[in-house]
């Protein structure tokens, strides 16, 4: 009876999502039967997927999905990850967030005592509901975990080993909760053109903004981080076409994030935030169609049926056909030509902070647009019969790098510059700290590379030397705003300042990795040794050890480095109950300022003696990569937390003159 009542389930919040949408875009909106629609659709969604998480407790192998992805020995902990492990019940997993962010929207987005901000909030769960009906009506009709298998299968395939991980439990849920993050100021954004746009849109719609992106980069984070030491290849992003669904959507966000604060503070880039919304989320869309239509091979996607892929490029093409003949029909109900009280020609002033951002977003745009160009032109040639094209890390590596740091090199005045309109020996006096720092940085970085390294990359010393400035002008602002009293600083700028800071981190963890990682692929027997950035790596032995759910052959290394204590490193080849698919377990020697790689490959003959070959990678400084990205989400996190609590204590502000004459009227 589980899958029953799932099914039935999943049919109420499609009825439900259907209420919602109709009772959002009346002429005159029912907030209340929407928000009741809203309680039932998240009802019928969570229940569905505890429905299926016991399934899979269960082992109901006669649910077809869990006959795909489950099995009898695999861990429990597994078993949960298998509830969106595969696209029938990542796709409802995703249904389920947005009922969550639908949720959030309706208490947040009405303002109290504004009627038109109400309306508003009622308009934008309609739209959240027709965004909802879609999905719901997707899984039911064409992606649906809770079909029977007749007659039961004995046993389940399994969960993909890869996904096999600790890591990968976590991975999909912050993703979606980032994805489908999207879609909130996408729906407040039609219903503003659609109506009008009431008083303080951008500064509601902010926070949404910043934990959308603070979850999709650490879901990226994560990510990549397991691909780093699951997948035996050492690297920390292969421009695989799934990796990019995910890139593109955070460099909306990260642009529309800059442009609402400006457009909060001084009324400017309203009509970009509006384009820019409704950008990122046809971009998560587009990120659903590329992993689960079955266009692409990648470790990433799921095997999907062509026809799910065809759906979703009709659901892709229905969104553009609302929303841009609404977008340039409605942009006038925008008030993009509000300055907040600054001239038009202050607003207007290139030496500003609005022009810094307009010249950020730009950069950023077009980053986009070549990732975009990159993972979309190989299958657009594809599909014309015109042959096969790949394109790769050299192509993106060539756009990328002279657009990133142009970006992070104006970071630098960015955050010193006023709004409106500066002075240049104003901005001179404020930048001056942080010259009298790059200037000596500019001598030194080169002599330290060489001196570490022997040899001088003048990329790596390039990006040192800007992530350099980065860090102070960031530091110096933080300051200023808190008085030089580091504790009064306000969660805000301590937002800023933990993103910006990882911005730093990120790129002098891509830089030093790219200009000095080696990478060498071997063949070692026991006995035998080889040696990578002055260590000694020892194949001591090889065995075979065996886990809940498989078997695997392993070899232990020695690793001997100067000046610190040898280590013992264990790689492995595993192989899971139930699929045929080999899985490597590399062993990492890790640090804050470098790692030691080694991933197994083809053993060579066979005994106690045989060989391996051994793909041996020294990865300086990749760590910084991923701790940067975590404090850009961290600092995401706690930017939108600020904007929620400053809203707190402004209310409590307001309410407490009111409480007081009550109390001496009483």
């Amino acid at each position: 009876m589980t899958g029953e009542i799932g099914h039935l389930l999943l049919m109420l919040a499609t009825v439900a999502a259907a209420v919602q949408m109709l009772a959002g875009l009346q002429p005159r909106p029912l907030p209340r039967l929407a928000a009741t629609a809203l309680g039932w659709q998240l009802i019928g969604l969570v229940g569905a997927l505890a429905a299926l998480g016991l399934a899979f407790h269960d082992n109901d192998f006669s649910l077809a999905y869990v006959a795909a992805h489950g099995h009898t020995t695999m861990p429990r902990l597994y078993a949960v990850s298998a509830v969106w492990g595969g696209h029938e019940g990542s796709m409802l997993l995703w249904c389920a967030i947005l009922a969550l962010w639908s949720v959030l929207a309706g208490w947040q987005l009405g303002a109290p005592g504004d009627e038109a901000a109400r309306a508003h909030a009622v308009r934008t769960l309609g739209v959240l509901g027709a965004v909802s009906l879609a999905m719901c009506g997707y899984v039911l009709l064409t992606s649906n975990p809770f079909v029977r298998l007749l007659p039961a299968a004995p046993e389940g395939r399994g969960l993909n080993p890869m996904l096999q991980d600790p890591g990968l439990v976590l991975h999909p849920p912050l993703l979606y909760l980032g994805y489908v993050g999207t879609a909130l100021p996408f729906a407040a954004t039609l219903a503003a053109l659609a109506w009008g746009e009431p008083a303080g849109l951008a500064r509601r719609l902010r926070p949404f903004t910043a934990a959308a992106l603070a979850f999709l980069s650490l879901g990226i984070a994560l990510g990549s981080w397991w691909a780093y030491y699951e997948l035996g290849w050492g690297g920390w992003w292969f421009w695989d076409p799934v990796e990019n669904a995910s890139l593109m959507p955070w460099l909306v966000l990260a642009t529309l994030l800059h442009l609402q604060a400006a457009q909060d503070l001084r009324g400017r880039f309203v009509q970009a935030a509006a384009w820019l919304s409704i950008g990122g989320f046809v971009l998560a869309l587009l990120g659903i169609f590329l992993v689960r239509s079955g266009v692409l091979t990648s470790v990433h996607a799921f095997a999907s049926d062509p026809r799910r892929g065809s759906t979703l490029l009709a659901l892709i093409a229905l969104t553009l056909a609302v929303s841009l003949p609404l977008g340039f029909q409605g942009m006038d109900r925008l008030g993009g030509a509000r300055t907040g009280g600054r001239t038009e020609e202050g607003a207007r002033s290139p030496l500003s902070r609005e022009g810094a951002l307009a010249a950020g977003a730009l950069l950023l745009l077009v980053a986009c647009a070549s990732v975009l160009l990159g993972t979309l032109y190989p299958l657009a040639v594809d599909a014309l019969g015109l042959g096969k094209l790949s394109v790769g890390a050299p192509y993106f590596d060539a756009v990328m790098a002279p657009l990133l740091l142009p970006a992070l090199l104006l970071m630098i005045p960015a955050t010193r510059l006023r709004w409106g309109r500066d002075e240049g020996p104003a901005l001179w006096r404020r930048l001056r700290p942080v010259v009298l720092v790059m200037g000596p940085a500019a001598v030194a970085l080169p002599l330290l590379l060489e001196a570490g390294f022997a040899r001088i990359s003048w990329g790596a010393a390039l990006t040192l030397w800007l992530a350099t400035g980065l860090l102070i002008a960031t530091l110096q602002t933080l300051h200023e705003r808190c008085g030089g009293r580091w504790l009064r600083l306000e969660a805000s700028g301590a937002g800023m300042g933990l993103a910006h800071l990882g911005v730093a981190l990120f790129a002098c963890g891509v830089a030093m990795v790219n200009a000095y990682g080696i990478e060498r692929d071997v063949r070692l027997a026991p006995g035998q040794s080889h040696r990578i950035a002055g260590c000694s790596l020892q194949f001591e032995a090889s065995g075979t050890a065996s886990g809940p759910n498989y078997r695997a052959l392993t070899a232990r290394f020695i690793l001997d480095c100067p000046e610190r204590t040898p280590v013992v490193l264990n790689a492995e080849k595993r192989a899971y109950d139930g699929s045929a698919m080999p899985m490597t377990e590399s062993a990492i020697d890790w640090g804050l300022t470098r790692d030691i790689y080694v991933a197994l490959g083809e053993q060579v003959g066979s005994g106690a003696q045989a060989a391996w070959g051994l793909r041996v990678q020294y990865r300086p400084f990749i760590r910084w990569i991923w701790i940067g990205v975590a404090l850009m989400g961290a600092g995401a996190l706690l930017a939108a937390a600020s904007r929620r609590l400053h809203r707190h204590r402004a209310t409590a502000r307001h309410a407490a003159p009111a409480r007081a004459l009550e109390e001496r009227t009483a």
